[in-house]
């Protein structure tokens, strides 16, 4: 039984998000869906780094299956993007040893958000930007991104909703922004990220670009452990899967 890696990028405007659903068009079913026709029927599971939801997009998204087919590389690649649908697409498959899981083995992630930073829309991009036509200060945003890396509980800046068991601490590597014509990337680097995190923490960001709150507020936030007190939990449409990273020996 071979283990197989691929690494996917798909466009989520319209997936209900990446995990399997009755009823509903998502990545993981369609790549099910193309496994099974790849073999002849039986049902093989994709196992994801996690999930995306409905309207997020991934440029590198991570995932292994479990086949007896004896494939190279190239022809998983090959035979899957035959099967899928356009808007998934594989850049890339590899065997991986049979200890290897997409999820459990991730050592970072990397997301990314976009925002159209200009008074009126750009219809073209709706589903790939988040329109936000109000001044905002890049340097507080920059300034206020610092306080969001290290070490803390982030249950303040995670989904109400979120259904994780035990602790809400998480690492994040790097909270940074950056400005390029009309458009504002956010990158959010981290060991792992509660439900909605990266959408609340870019929220945030925005109320201190606009000056409505302070940057060292941040870090008076962590401690009150309050949904309410952080900014909005932004639209998924900007938000992209950029990276997974493992360690060299599973490395991308």
């Amino acid at each position: 039984m071979a283990k197989i890696k691929c690494h996917i990028s798909y466009d989520g405007t319209n997936f209900s998000g990446l995990q399997i659903q009755p009823r509903e068009r998502t990545v993981q079913g369609e790549l099910e869906k193309a496994l099974a026709k790849i073999h002849k029927g039986a049902y093989v599971q994709v196992h994801p780094s996690g999930r995306t939801d409905k309207g997020v997009h991934a440029k590198a998204q991570a995932v292994h299956f479990e086949s007896d087919y004896n494939l190279t590389p190239a022809d998983w690649k090959r035979a899957l993007n035959a099967m899928l649908p356009p808007d998934i697409h594989v850049n890339q498959a590899e065997q991986v040893p049979a200890s290897f899981h997409a999820r459990f083995d991730v050592v970072e992630k990397e997301y990314r958000y976009y925002i159209w930073n200009e008074p009126e829309p750009d219809v073209f991009n709706r589903n790939y930007l988040y329109h936000y036509p109000y001044h905002v200060d890049i340097g507080k945003m920059q300034e206020a991104g610092r306080y969001f890396e290290g070490t803390h509980d982030f249950t303040t800046f995670s989904s109400a909703k979120a259904s994780v068991k035990g602790s809400r601490v998480r690492t994040l590597m790097e909270v940074s922004c950056r400005r390029g014509g009309s458009q504002i990337e956010f990158i959010l680097r981290g060991q792992g990220f509660l439900y909605n995190m990266a959408r609340i923490i870019v929220g945030t960001l925005l109320e201190v670009g606009r000056e409505r709150m302070r940057p060292e507020e941040i870090h008076e936030l962590f401690d009150k452990k309050d949904r309410q007190l952080a900014g909005d939990t932004v639209p998924p449409q900007g938000l992209y899967l950029w990276n997974v990273r493992y360690e060299d020996v599973y490395k991308l």
